[in-house]
C-alpha cells in the first residue's frame, strides 16, 4: 500500500503563519504537521510515500530529506498550485500509483489510532468520518445510508441529512483508483477542471453504482483529528495537544 500525501497548496488563510513556512511544516507542540502525520502512517506499517509539492516544496523536500532518510519517497511538482485544487495534485499521482492507497490531506493533527481504524476495517475503500450533528457550510460533509454506505459527499449537502464530516483521510481500493482517476482524467485533461475538490470525483465514482466501488464511512469521533484551515484552527490544536 502507498500513502499520498498533498501538500501544495499555499495555505493563505493561516497568514502570516504560513508567510515564510508551509503549512505542513507548523509546529504543533514539538513536531510539524507532517512529521507527525509520517510517524502515524509507519506506525501502521506503510513506508511507501508519493508527496505533492507546491508552495515551498524545496522546504518540505530538505525537511523529509533529513529527517525521513529512508523511507520510500516520490516528489511531483504542482507547480501550478495557485490555480487549482486537490483534486488535480491527486490527478498528477496516477503514473506513479500501483496499487491500494492511504490517501491524506497534510493539514491534520490526527490519533494514529484513525489509520488503524481504516485498515482494519472490512471495506475495501473507506474513510474516516467525525459522526456529528455540529457541522457548518464549509466541511465536507457525508449522507450514508443504514449500513454507513457513503452516498453523498461534499461541501453543499445538506447539513440536516449528514451524518459528519469526512475529515481527509481514506484508504482506496487498486480497483476504486482505477475509475477515480478515469473521472480525473476526463474532468482535467479534456475539460479543464482543474479547481474542485477531489471529493467531487468521489461522487462520481459512487454514482456509476458499482458494488466493488462503494465507500464506507468509519466513524472516527472519539479520536483526536483536527483539520487546521486558520490561525484559530491552529491554536485550538496547540491547546488541545497540550491537554492530551
Amino acid at each position: 500500500m502507498q500513502a499520498i500525501i498533498l501538500a501544495a497548496g499555499s495555505s493563505r488563510r493561516l497568514r502570516p503563519l504560513t508567510d515564510n513556512t508551509p503549512k505542513c511544516l507548523l509546529k504543533v507542540g514539538s513536531k510539524s504537521l507532517l512529521e507527525r502525520t509520517i510517524e502515524n502512517v509507519l506506525e501502521n506499517g506503510i513506508s511507501d510515500f508519493i508527496f505533492v509539492l507546491g508552495y515551498k516544496e524545496i522546504m518540505i523536500k530538505d525537511f523529509l530529506d533529513e529527517n525521513f532518510k529512508h523511507i520510500n519517497k516520490t516528489y511531483i511538482t504542482n507547480s501550478g498550485y495557485k490555480n487549482n485544487n486537490n483534486s488535480y495534485s491527486l490527478w498528477m499521482t496516477r503514473d506513479f500509483v500501483h496499487g491500494n492507497i492511504l490517501l491524506l490531506d497534510s493539514d491534520i493533527l490526527f490519533d494514529k489510532k484513525i489509520i488503524a481504524k481504516l485498515l482494519d476495517s472490512n471495506y475495501e475503500n473507506s474513510l474516516a468520518v467525525n459522526f456529528t450533528d455540529q457541522l457548518d457550510e464549509e466541511q465536507i460533509k457525508v449522507i450514508l445510508n443504514n449500513e454507513n454506505k457513503v452516498l453523498k459527499i461534499g461541501k453543499e449537502i445538506s447539513i440536516k441529512e449528514s451524518a459528519g464530516e469526512s475529515i481527509g483521510i481514506e484508504r482506496f481500493s487498486s480497483y476504486f483508483i482505477k475509475d477515480l482517476f478515469s473521472i480525473l482524467n476526463r474532468k482535467i485533461s479534456k475539460e479543464n477542471n482543474v479547481n474542485e475538490f477531489y471529493e467531487a470525483s468521489f461522487q462520481e465514482v459512487i454514482d456509476k453504482g458499482d458494488s466493488r466501488n462503494s465507500i464506507y464511512a468509519i466513524d472516527v469521533g472519539e479520536l483526536i483529528c483536527i483539520e487546521i484551515d486558520t490561525v484559530l484552527d491552529y491554536e485550538n490544536a496547540q491547546r488541545i495537544l497540550t491537554l492530551k
